[in-house]
């Protein structure tokens, strides 16, 4: 584990100075089984170094399930989608949006099952398709299905998390699933790739993940979020530098790996499914600086379209945050 411990320790050595963290304080992050590189500080203890406290790490398997975490006061940090991301913030849950991880692409994708007759978006009519509901892949599925001007309501859909996923298409429950991995590797051994996100995005629904904040903490702990802010920013450095040293025998893929469930020689192509906006940009007009709230309020109007939501607000703009990448862009 040398490679991985040097790089944690550059890292370390990177983040922002211990000056000014509580005393014994404890953060609890919620991630999910992304294939992304933040896993890699995770692994090496990074985050707890520039944050300052004592880490409670706890897997997740769909944005959904972090929101519902965070709005019972059980997370402080958390990883999810555009569309429960949009979803939270149009039920005024006290949030911010920290940190843009990455636009989602081909690590998303619309797989059809061997021998299920489906092979477009317009074949699902009447299939049994399987969604984690108020995700990215469920928003991208009913916008593919809008674009093709299919009807939902002839579509079986179903509200499934991704370990679900994969057990429903081994025993032959369902004929496609619109998912992410390590579940999306899975399914692709017995089916075809119909669609990925970045043809959804091409179409006008583009997605993304990032990182969110509860307001409370970050009101009271503002050091320790720039200290993780400043970390994911490092750390999206690194790969971005060099992708090519994040090969499949690197420990960087197989720290990815075991803490995903991917397959450790996929991570490389995985890491490729995003496009990951380094830290300098972060605050721009592009992502936090204005079309970060642009798409979260998009994404709650179709959300209110399609009925999964209520209503949207006027204006998004307390849900996203710049301050916390401007600091830590400052930091050498």
């Amino acid at each position: 584990m040398k490679r991985l411990l040097t790089f944690g320790a550059a890292l370390i050595a990177l983040a922002l100075p211990a000056a000014g963290f509580a005393d014994d304080l404890k953060l609890t992050i919620g991630y999910q089984t992304v294939v992304e590189p933040s896993k890699v500080p995770q692994a090496a203890g990074t985050y707890e170094a520039a944050t300052g406290a004592t880490i409670d790490w706890r897997k997740f398997d769909s944005g959904a399930d972090v929101i519902a975490a965070i709005a019972s006061g059980a997370l402080d940090i958390g990883y999810v989608g555009s569309s429960p991301l949009a979803a939270a913030a149009s039920r005024e849950l006290p949030i911010e949006t920290i940190y843009i991880v990455g636009l989602i692409g081909e690590s998303e994708a619309l797989v059809a099952r061997d021998g299920s007759g489906v092979a477009s978006v317009a074949d699902l009519v009447g299939k049994k398709v399987a969604v984690p509901f108020v995700s990215t892949t469920h928003y991208s599925l009913l916008a593919a299905l809008r674009h093709e001007g299919v009807d939902p309501a002839k579509v079986e859909i179903l509200n499934l998390r991704p370990p679900e996923i994969a057990a429903a298409w081994e025993r032959g429950d369902i004929d496609a699933a619109y998912i992410w991995d390590p579940a999306l590797g899975q399914i692709r051994e017995s089916g075809e790739v119909i669609l990925d996100s970045a043809q959804v995005a091409e179409w006008g629904a583009p997605t993304f993940d990032a990182w969110i904040v509860r307001k409370d903490f970050a009101e009271a702990h503002p050091d320790a979020v720039r200290g993780f802010v400043k970390v994911t920013g490092d750390t999206y450095a690194s790969f971005l530098a060099n992708p090519a040293a994040w090969n499949a025998s690197s420990d960087q893929a197989r720290e990815i790996a075991r803490l995903t469930g991917a397959k450790v020689e996929d991570v490389p192509t995985l890491l490729k499914g995003y496009v990951f906006p380094p830290l300098a940009d972060q605050a721009s007009d592009a992502y936090l600086g204005g079309a970060t709230v642009t798409a979260i309020a998009a994404t709650s109007e179709f959300l209110k379209e399609q009925g999964r939501i209520e209503a949207a607000l006027g204006d998004y703009s307390a849900y996203v945050s710049a301050d916390y990448v401007i600091d830590a862009a400052k930091v050498n």
